[in-house]
């Protein structure tokens, strides 16, 4: 995907002009601690995109560094995801594939004379570590001699210590205005298998140790990362010069993705998996992409998505309504089209033969005249929307209600003569008449009906269950500090309202988990993972129109 020209290809450029480089490598750094979300889909394209247009290599790198929080579960969706949207990396990497190497560099460091062993548990080093106000402050360990370092590394190594009990820092500046490089942490015992090395190794790197290492060893000469890793570039470049690395790789930061009316904290939508709140990771209302794609959101809607909001050096928030709009636009193109009513009446057409049917020609996609035509069932007794019938209509009201005419698509003028209630005063019956020579939609006395209602035919109709999604949120910003309570205070009671006795036209019965459809009037549905042929379900991906437009006005 080429995400056109903005300022890290115009950096990129640069570089290749000048002979800092010969080449371009990218990667894609995820950590397999959980599902990829619409932010990774940004990053991703960038990572991918960059790589694509300068006709380089993209590596996929797992920042496998926390034993405690990683799974190969979590690797296999990200593969999956990333294979999703369309991209295929150039080779895989772990972090774990440098531990040796990145635990000789700290070694490295320490001879240097520029890293130390600390006791200072956690809460010691944060007071240690001063403020943006107050600099901070020597670790009384500071200035242990280089041989005295090394044993208590190799110590550390060895399993000796218990975990937290001691760390590697490097030695830089307690005094810098920028907190990142006041002596930073960057080995911690951690006695937990990892899983690849399994038990081979008791001290992990830190992140900010492993990155600029893991890139440069790999070849990689722009190292893509979002914006919140702007502070930490001096000591990526710091690591890398003092390793005496040539050819170190290039950091260039850009703003990361928000997105009004989600999550993408890992922390909250783990909450929202484990108190039920949601389905799963992949429930259709969440941030994450297999969430996403069980929803029905199409890989091209949500890198044209990407496209669309740029590549900016400067945070800022992006309408959800973007999104949905990419997501319609996509499929008006694509989806075939199908009558499905949702809250189903009944339709008796007193005057169409009794055992009549015919067979009414439409149009699988009128945005795509390559996709031909279907053909669904017409007969004398249908189902209709109940919210297209009305007893005593208000004006400008053009459905169905007492003595009106109106349209059913793609087949007849029908006007009602009559309905019937049942003891609750809910209407359950309409009786009408029809034209039988307006079929097709057109009168032959060119009278104008302004209504066209969707239809199935009862006898011919199957059975599904619609699964009726919204914003899981019903506010710009669950999580703000505006929203008392929390963002669980900030939910959509309406983001998911289930359908169980929906009438589909006969052509849907063969529909498969992930195909994706145009109800007539109602928006664009996907087939959910839960369906199979005895129990056709069906997830709406987003309705014809913004529906929140008009509530945020």
């Amino acid at each position: 995907m080429d995400v056109g020209t903005n300022f890290i290809h115009e950096a990129i450029s640069k570089d290749l002009e000048d002979k800092v480089y010969t080449k371009v490598q990218t990667r894609f750094p995820p950590e397999p601690n959980g599902y990829l979300h619409i932010g990774h889909a940004k990053a991703i394209c960038i990572d991918f995109g960059a790589a694509i247009k300068y006709n380089g290599t993209c590596n996929l790198r797992f920042d496998d560094t926390n034993p405690t929080k990683e799974d190969t579960e979590y690797v296999d969706s990200i593969m999956e995801d990333i294979k999703w949207l369309g991209f295929q990396w150039d080779n895989v990497y772990y972090a774990s594939d440098y531990f040796d190497e990145l635990h000789k560099c700290a070694i490295r460091l320490i001879e240097l004379g520029k890293a130390y062993v600390d006791d200072l548990n956690a809460e010691e080093i944060r007071e240690y570590r001063g403020t943006l106000t107050r600099p901070g402050k020597d670790s009384p360990y500071r200035n242990r001699s280089v041989e005295e370092n090394l044993d208590l590394f190799r110590r550390m190594t060895a399993g000796e210590f218990a975990t937290g009990e001691k760390v590697l820092r490097a030695k830089i500046d307690m005094a810098s205005p920028n907190l990142n490089m006041r002596d930073p942490v960057i080995y911690r015992i951690l006695h937990a298998t990892h899983h690849r090395t399994g038990d081979k190794w008791c001290v992990y790197p830190m992140y900010d140790f492993a990155h600029p290492i893991s890139d440069t060893l790999e070849g990689v000469t722009h190292s893509l990362c979002s914006l919140e890793f702007e502070d930490h570039r001096p000591l990526y470049d710091w690591f890398l010069k003092e390793l005496g690395f040539e050819n170190p790789s290039r950091q260039i930061e850009f703003a990361r993705l928000n997105l009004n009316y989600t999550l993408t904290s890992k922390r909250k939508c783990l909450k929202l998996v484990k108190e039920n709140i949601v389905s799963g990771w992949n429930d259709p209302r969440m941030s994450t992409l297999c969430g996403m794609r069980r929803r029905g959101y199409t890989p091209d809607a949500i890198k044209d998505f990407c496209e669309r909001i740029g590549v900016a050096k400067a945070n800022s928030v992006v309408d959800f309504a973007l999104l949905e709009h990419c997501v319609r636009e996509d499929l008006n193109k694509k989806a075939p089209r199908a009558m499905a009513v949702l809250r189903p009446l009944k339709v008796i057409i007193d005057n169409y033969p009794e055992g009549l049917t015919e067979e009414i020609e439409v149009d699988i996609n009128p945005e795509n005249p390559d996709a031909g035509k279907r053909t669904v069932t017409f007969s004398r007794e249908l189902y209709i929307e109940e919210d297209d019938f009305m007893e005593e209509p208000p004006k400008k009201y053009f459905r169905l209600s007492p003595n009106s005419e109106v349209r059913l698509k793609g087949a007849y003028y029908v006007t009602c003569t009559s309905y019937k209630k049942d003891e609750t005063g809910r209407i359950t019956e309409i009786h009408c008449s029809y034209d039988p020579q307006s079929k097709g939609g057109q009168s032959p006395d060119g009278r104008k009906v302004k209504g066209t209602l969707h239809w199935v035919s009862a006898e011919h109709s199957i059975d599904a269950q619609v699964r009726l999604y919204d914003r899981l949120f019903n506010v710009e910003n669950p999580s703000s500090e505006e929203n008392e309570g929390g963002f669980l205070d900030n939910l959509n009671p309406q983001s998911m309202v289930t359908l169980t006795n929906c009438k589909m036209e006969n052509s849907l019965k063969n529909a498969k988990a992930g195909d994706t459809f145009q109800f007539l009037r109602h928006g664009y549905f996907c087939v959910d993972t839960d369906s199979n042929s005895d129990k056709l379900i069906f997830n709406r991906t987003v309705a014809l129109k913004d529906s929140w437009a008009k509530v945020n006005k």
